[in-house]
């Protein structure tokens, strides 16, 4: 049985260590869920995370954290965040889908604040959720656009990344 199937393996004494890879992914998961009820509805950030935190089960083996700072982030600052990621889209940002909007919105959040999460660590998360949330090849379309973001970000980082493989 892996970690994953097994939620006791993730901390000490059967406790649920909240800051978990899976707990980590289920934040990004639960972000992604309200980001895009955020961007559907029109409700506030604060409306959604409570509708999320009232209907979710489970909340404990989330890393709560980590969902709070990227709904209220990439909510909070969208229209910033969008100004990042636009100029490298193929086509306009109304013409996204929801889940690529919210994903996109969610990976540029981590990328300019999360910085003690790797850019790959970033990518990588966010192509798991266009793959188990988006259409078909989204997550090809998540990937080139936050590649190219993250050398405008994090050219330090990335440019070190490339180097080191050679």
């Amino acid at each position: 049985m892996s970690d994953i199937d097994n939620p006791q393996a993730e901390g000490s004494a059967g406790a649920p260590n909240p800051t978990s890879k899976m707990a980590r992914r289920r934040a990004r998961e639960l972000a992604l869920q309200g980001v895009y009820q955020w961007l559907l509805s029109g409700n506030t950030a604060t409306t959604v995370q409570r509708h999320l935190e009232s209907e979710t089960e489970n909340l404990d083996k989330i890393d709560r954290e980590l969902f709070v700072s990227l709904l209220r982030g990439a909510t909070g600052a969208a229209d910033e965040l969008r100004d990042c990621f636009e100029p490298l889209l193929s086509r306009p940002v109304a013409e996204l889908s929801p889940i690529e909007h919210a994903i996109l919105l969610l990976g540029t959040h981590e990328l300019r604040h999360n910085l003690d999460t790797p850019y790959r660590v970033v990518i990588n998360e966010a192509i798991e959720l266009a793959k188990g949330y988006g259409g078909t090849d989204g997550h090809k379309f998540v990937n080139g656009v936050l590649d190219k973001l993250a050398a405008r970000l994090r050219p330090e980082e990335v440019e070190a990344a490339r180097a080191k493989r050679g």
